[in-house]
This record gives structure tokens, C-alpha cells and sequence, in this order.
């Protein structure tokens, strides 16, 4: 049977990882914290206090949840995947559960890095640096069955590179982003060098689901809106900005991924690039994905045949969320998959792994 490659799973970060922030940063570490449940954030009653703000922001305008730290009330009553297993600690376990799922390979994204953590460059680079490290030391335990993809400390260039670099040799394979970071779209010049450098270095940009602009985030009540509009919309930003732009072209190797927003706006941002760049962009469909080497994570639920119309087979993966608890995850993504007889098998192979396997270039 084909390789079966989870797409979007996530580590939950633990203290020890912030153990290797350098002496300088180190009392600037991130600080675990716990609070009575009968506030305002319940049972999200844990964070990591950093420079004095608390993440995660469990209430509010600006709010987000995350699964992030363990310690809070709502996660330590969790009996679906274990802490172990969520935070890796222990890389063993988390390759016996996927055993369990069926999965060959798990690619791991963060979950405090969804979120905009700080302006300080400083601060922000040794905390890249620190969980970078931590990361390729776990999957190096992980006999190439996980895999990671590193965050950069993107107010610095020239530390996005020196940890590029890093994160190349330790086997990384991606590079994270959100679909707007801080005050700049994707397509800004300013993120050239990183492109240009990726490109060289065979790693994808892999523009995840997340909170990366708090200008926005700071519009919408956590309660009232939940995360759709502060962190799912940011990536179909990103990729109507970036396609408009025509940013692939300048970068011809480059490949870019859209992870954990589903896919279903493909076909809308297509209509809308059709009437805003004209003849040129009619023929686009799957043939748009296969020329500047775009790629959609879709989720378990959504309607194939109509996805794979618009964007083609060999461009969508899938990924199950793993670690995280929240309306994403598809805790028995083979199955569900595998029982999907709207498209031919091998249609679902590729989506399940093969596609994975070509973008992170495993």
C-alpha cells in the first residue's frame, strides 16, 4: 500500500524546550502559569507568560485558544492522545500511535508559534533557535518518521537564514509561516531572500493556519467569532496574494503549501483571479497548481471530486491535526479516507501521502 504521510500534525511545546534558550534570553524564558477555573478563561486556565503577556489569550477581542500548555484543566482531561505523545517527549509512543493510525510519517508544525508572540528580535530569535534545536533533536529519535518544519524569527532576515541553514542540516522539512505576518502580506519583497534561500535549500514554504497578524486578530471576540476570521482566513490571503502577484514565477523551484484551512475557497479565489487578471487566467485550474507547484491540505469531509476538478490529484494532501483538540482534527483520518469511492483509490494515495511526500520532499 502507498505511503501514508500526515500532512499537519502538532507538538505541544513543553517547559523543557525553553531549557536551551541561551544564558541571556534565558530569564526572559517563557514561564508556566496556572489560574483558579472560575474566571472568565475556565478551564484554559494555563499559559506561558512571555515579556509579560500571556499566550494563550483565552477570552476576548484578540482571544485565541490553543492546545498549549499541557497543564491547563481542559488538556489534562484529555483521554484521546497522551502528553507524552502530544508533546513528544517521549518520540517512541507518538511513532506506536501512529502505528495505530496507520500513518508512516508525521510532518509537525508548532502550536505557540501559530500565534504572533512578539516585536522584540532579540527575544524572538532565541526563541526560534531554542525550539528549532529541540525539534531536530526529537526527530533525529524519530527514525525519519516524524518530521518537522521550523519557525523563523522573521523581524531579522539574516537570523531567518542562519536558522534555515541549521534546520536544513538537522532535516527539517519545511518552513512555517502564517498567511500575514505581523504588518507584511506574502508577496512583500521583504521576503525575498527567505524564498530565494528556500528555494535553493529545497524547502517549502508551508503557510499554516494561524494568528499572525494581531492588527486583525484584535477585531475579532474569541467567544463570539472563534478563530475563523483571525486565523483560518489568513492562508487563502496569502494565496490570493501571492498568486496575484505572481510570486512563484520569481522563484521557480519554490514550492508553497496552504495547510489546515481546508480547500473548498479554492474555486472562489479562482473565479475572482479570472475576473480581476483577465484571458491569461482562465485556463487556470489544476494547471495553475502544477505550474508555480501550489499545494492544499483539504479535510476528511470536504467534497473530492469537486476539489480535484479545480486544483487536480497531485496537489492536495491532508493532514489529521493530530495533538491538537478542536474541530480540525480527524482522529481516524486513514479510514476515513480509505472509505471515501467518490474518487479512484489511487486519487486517494496521492492525497493521503504521495502528494505529502513530493512537497515536503521527503
Amino acid at each position: 500500500m502507498a505511503i501514508v504521510v500526515d500532512a499537519d500534525t502538532h507538538i505541544i511545546e513543553s517547559a523543557g524546550m525553553w531549557d536551551l534558550l541561551d544564558k541571556n534570553t534565558y530569564p526572559r524564558r517563557p514561564l508556566l502559569v496556572s489560574i483558579p477555573e472560575d474566571t472568565v478563561y475556565r478551564t484554559r486556565n494555563a499559559f506561558w507568560l512571555i515579556d509579560g503577556q500571556m499566550f494563550p489569550r483565552g477570552a476576548g477581542k484578540g482571544g485565541f485558544s490553543l492546545s498549549t500548555p499541557s497543564a491547563q484543566v481542559r488538556q489534562m482531561a484529555r483521554t484521546d492522545i497522551s502528553v507524552a505523545c502530544r508533546e513528544a517527549t517521549d518520540p517512541e509512543a507518538r511513532i506506536a500511535d501512529m502505528d495505530r493510525l496507520g500513518v508512516d510519517v508525521q510532518v509537525l508544525y508548532p502550536t505557540l508559534f501559530l500565534v504572533y508572540v512578539t516585536d522584540d528580535v532579540c527575544l524572538e530569535r532565541a526563541l526560534c533557535d531554542a525550539y528549532n534545536r529541540w525539534m531536530g533533536t526529537m526527530c533525529e529519535r524519530g527514525r525519519q518518521r516524524l518530521r518537522w518544519t521550523a519557525v523563523l524569527p522573521l523581524r531579522s532576515i539574516d537570523a531567518s537564514l542562519e536558522q534555515m541553514r541549521r534546520a536544513k542540516e538537522q532535516g527539517a522539512a519545511g518552513l512555517m509561516f502564517r498567511g500575514v505576518e505581523r504588518d507584511r502580506m506574502l508577496d512583500d519583497p521583504y521576503f525575498f531572500p527567505i524564498y530565494e534561500a528556500a528555494e535553493q535549500l529545497d524547502l517549502p514554504i508551508c503557510v499554516h493556519l494561524g494568528g499572525g497578524c494581531p492588527t486583525w486578530s484584535n477585531l475579532f471576540d474569541l467567544d463570539r467569532h472563534g478563530g475563523f476570521a483571525g486565523n483560518t482566513l489568513l492562508p487563502v490571503i496569502a494565496f490570493h496574494s501571492l498568486v496575484m502577484n505572481r510570486i512563484p514565477e520569481r522563484f521557480p523551484r519554490l514550492r508553497f503549501g496552504f495547510i489546515e484551512a481546508g480547500a473548498s475557497w479554492v474555486p472562489f479565489l479562482l473565479q475572482k483571479l479570472r475576473r480581476t487578471l483577465g484571458p491569461e487566467a482562465q485556463a487556470w485550474g489544476p494547471k495553475l497548481f502544477r505550474e508555480y507547484r501550489l499545494y492544499v491540505a483539504c479535510e476528511a469531509d470536504e467534497d473530492l471530486p469537486y476539489l480535484v476538478r479545480h486544483i487536480g490529484a497531485d496537489n492536495l494532501l491532508i493532514g489529521s491535526d493530530y495533538g491538537h483538540a478542536d474541530p480540525a482534527v480527524e482522529a481516524a483520518l486513514v479510514a476515513t479516507m480509505r472509505a471515501r469511492t467518490e474518487v479512484a483509490p489511487e486519487v486517494i494515495d496521492n492525497i493521503l501521502g504521495l502528494n505529502a511526500k513530493t512537497f515536503y520532499g521527503l
